[in-house]
């Protein structure tokens, strides 16, 4: 096992509680620069928790990384299961979108559905779609949703 009581970096002595302070804050704001699905969150959460942890264990440096990496792995998979069940593909029950583009068969565009703006793609073997043409909502893909024409041939 590792056994540390400070740390020097550049001529300068940190504390093991310091350095996972230190690391805690520069994960949590790399997610802001640098979009990594929200694994730099955990990790600097995890750190910011062992930096507690390092108060009272400060020479136990292997205890901490383990206790680290134990803590960022649970968060990510907390995390991730509930990003999972908020970006559900399922569609509530307005299933009724208008045209702000025009689209053709199998291409993207913009719609007015629930209120706001959301980039959609013309079903594959329905009409083309004129701006304010009413639709239907028939499926989604991440934010992208998919739609067909209310008057559509396809939908008979």
């Amino acid at each position: 096992m590792i056994w540390l009581s400070q740390i020097a970096i550049g001529g300068i002595e940190i504390s093991p509680s310091g350095l996972w302070l230190i690391v805690g804050a520069g994960l949590c704001l790399l997610e802001l620069f640098v979009p990594t699905a929200f694994t730099a969150v955990c990790m600097g959460a995890s750190a910011l928790l062992v930096s507690l942890l390092a108060l009272l264990l400060p020479s136990a440096f292997g205890l901490q990384i383990f206790i680290w990496l134990l803590g960022s792995g649970g968060l990510a998979a907390i995390g991730y299961r509930i990003n999972k069940q908020r970006t559900s593909s399922t569609i509530r029950s307005a299933t009724e979108a208008e045209a702000l583009t025009a689209m053709m068969p199998n291409q993207t565009g913009r719609v007015l559905y629930e209120g706001s703006s959301w980039r959609a793609r013309c079903a594959e073997g329905t009409e083309p779609v004129a701006p304010q043409d009413k639709l239907y909502v028939v499926g989604r893909e991440g934010n992208l949703l998919i739609v067909m024409p209310m008057h559509s041939s396809a939908i008979d």
